[in-house]
Order: C-alpha cells, then structure tokens, then sequence
C-alpha cells in the first residue's frame, strides 16, 4: 500500500478470535477502556455499543462498538452465536501491538489469537 501521507504516524492492528467468557454490552465497554488503559491511551468518550436487535440475518447479531481515542480510535465487532471478535486499533500514536495482543487474549479467554498490523 503506498504511503500517502508519510508525515502522519499511523499504527494499525487488527486482532481476531473466539471468545470463552459472557459478553454483553457492558463487558465490551469494559473491554474497550481497559485495553486503551493497559496501552496507554487516552478515550476522549465512552465507548458506543450498538446491537442490531434481530434486524439482519441471525449468524450476524452481536455487537458493533468504537471507542474514541484522543489518537484515533478501536473498534470492535462482536459475533454472539460465533462467539467470534474482531477489533481494529487504528491510532497515531505509538501503542505496544503483543501487549494489546496479550490483554485481548486474556480478557475473552481466548486460545488463540490471529492479528495482522498494517
């Protein structure tokens, strides 16, 4: 991918897995603050959840959710009946990508994690 704007830092990471705990809306915010905490990072918000409430097709219902970091931002998409997760940390600042990796891990008790940073 060619760098447009080579001037402005960017960090991307994208973790994915399956999850072993109960989630609901307010773990997934817990989540959310607590991985920008653990990191360093700075939410300049709460984290806004949304559940498409039986609308769509039913392997998809789950959870949609970002947080809004002074850096940018994580966003995180959830698959209940998959027990699936898949988080986007997008930020310009420096963030520590095997601990965001080990706290997601550990926090959705999670056997294995891919992840990709680009």
């Amino acid at each position: 991918m060619k760098n447009l704007a080579p001037r402005i830092f960017r960090q991307r990471l994208l973790m994915e897995g399956l999850f072993s705990i109960r989630l609901d809306q307010q773990i997934l915010a817990d989540y959310m603050t607590g991985l920008a905490g653990h990191l360093g990072l700075h939410a300049y918000g709460q984290p806004a959840i949304y559940s498409p409430g039986g609308l769509g097709k039913e392997e998809n219902q789950g959870y949609d959710a970002f947080l809004p970091l002074i850096d940018s931002g994580i966003a995180a998409y959830v698959w209940s009946s998959a027990r699936f997760f898949s988080v986007v940390m997008y930020t310009c600042a420096r963030f520590d990508a095997d601990a965001a990796v080990q706290f997601t891990r550990e926090f959705f008790a999670a056997d294995e994690v891919a992840t990709m940073e680009f």
